[in-house]
């Protein structure tokens, strides 16, 4: 098995971001969107980058007749990017009071970016399923956001526990995202980016094009 590269690891945030400011727009004109994230970021979660955007619209060309991407969340506010990591952080050290907080750190980022790298803060990052033309969700082999206690790793892309319909249909998902130019998090089926820090390391690139920023939502 490859090595897996955290969003913690020091590679990650030696990557240099030379910003392109290119805007933040909303996706729901052109994508099916799920709003389960909705209560939680006020509308910002359906904007990306323009070109994150542009990619997801290549990749949808890219898939089998009868299927399409479900859009669940793009932009995460700064603020609200810190509170899911501490919330998620708080959960392991309460569970493992033991560990020091370098280890607490590392396993968080499995299910969590640390927030001043976080691909979802600079409009990079999309968390999205795969859906039939009806808008009915097909199965991927666990929840969206299912952490890696709660599905016993099944979360990890490339993981031995899911069936083989989950597993077709994740390679569906990658082939034409990655076809696309955007990258997955190993840790998170649902995770891909394209732009940030993370995407830069895992591609060659010499710097990130997008960084953390704040989106005033009216």
């Amino acid at each position: 098995m490859s090595e897996i590269i955290l969003m913690s690891d020091a590679r990650v945030a030696a990557i240099p971001v030379h910003e392109s400011g290119e805007p933040l727009v909303d996706v729901r004109e052109v994508l099916l969107v799920d709003d389960r994230k909705h209560k939680d970021s006020h509308g910002a979660e359906v904007h990306l980058r323009r070109g994150v955007r542009d990619r997801l619209l290549a990749a949808q060309d890219l898939l089998p007749e009868g299927l399409r991407l479900l859009f669940v969340e793009g932009y995460r506010p700064p603020a609200l990017q810190r509170h899911y990591f501490e919330r998620y952080a708080s959960q392991l050290r309460a569970e493992h009071p033991q560990w020091p907080a370098d280890r607490i750190r590392t396993a968080a980022s499995r299910y969590v970016s640390p927030p001043e790298i976080a691909p979802h803060s600079a409009g990079a990052a999309v968390d999205l399923a795969l859906a039939r033309a009806d808008g009915s969700e097909l199965d991927l082999g666990t929840p969206m956001n299912a952490s890696p206690e709660q599905s016993a790793g099944a979360c990890y892309t490339g993981a031995g526990n899911i069936t083989e319909e989950a597993r077709a249909n994740r390679a569906v998902l990658g082939q034409a995202l990655g076809s696309a130019g955007l990258v997955n998090y190993p840790t998170e089926w649902w995770h891909w980016s394209y732009g940030d820090r993370y995407w830069a390391l895992m591609t060659g690139a010499p710097a990130a094009l997008y960084g953390p920023r704040e989106l005033e939502v009216r």
